[in-house]
């Protein structure tokens, strides 16, 4: 059974500053702390990454896994879904970059999730993982955007 989860945050830049930042995956290892290794496989007709193999810190081990990203007609959303890992059956998700309604000049990056482990665990530790995830796709994204756009 899957776990989803979803979280929203302001972030104080555009969102096309945001989309590139998150779709830049090979300086994911910069400013996502769990993530040790981005390797763009494969690329789109526009240059971006289409298939990405990870290499992250997960629930105290090293874990490998690919994601397949998809675009859509919609420039500032970038979605996934996992093609292969070796501790999850899935791990599908997606960012949506919106202009702020009450903040000129921000963006609402909204965040979806979805998780299926391999091996069962108790929910308090699912919950402990899908915090962190969701603390690196959102939080620690929300400050790589905002030092960019800073400097």
């Amino acid at each position: 059974m899957s776990d989803q989860a979803s979280q929203r945050v302001i972030v104080h830049a555009t969102p096309e500053e945001c989309f590139a930042v998150a779709a830049d995956f090979e300086r994911y290892p910069e400013w996502a702390s769990d993530i040790k290794q981005a390797t763009v496989l494969t690329r789109d007709d526009d240059g971006r990454g289409s298939e990405v193999e990870y290499r992250a810190a997960a629930l105290g081990r090293s874990t490998t896994y690919v994601l397949r990203y998809n675009y859509g007609s919609n420039p500032l959303r970038i979605s996934w879904r996992l093609m292969r890992g070796d501790v999850m059956r899935r791990l599908d998700g997606e960012y949506e970059f919106a202009p702020a309604p009450d903040d000129p000049g921000s963006t609402e990056v909204t965040y979806y999730l979805s998780v299926d482990l391999a091996v069962e665990l108790p929910g308090f530790v699912k919950r402990r993982a899908e915090s962190r995830i969701i603390h690196t796709a959102l939080g620690e994204l929300k400050a790589a955007v905002e030092a960019k756009t800073k400097a």
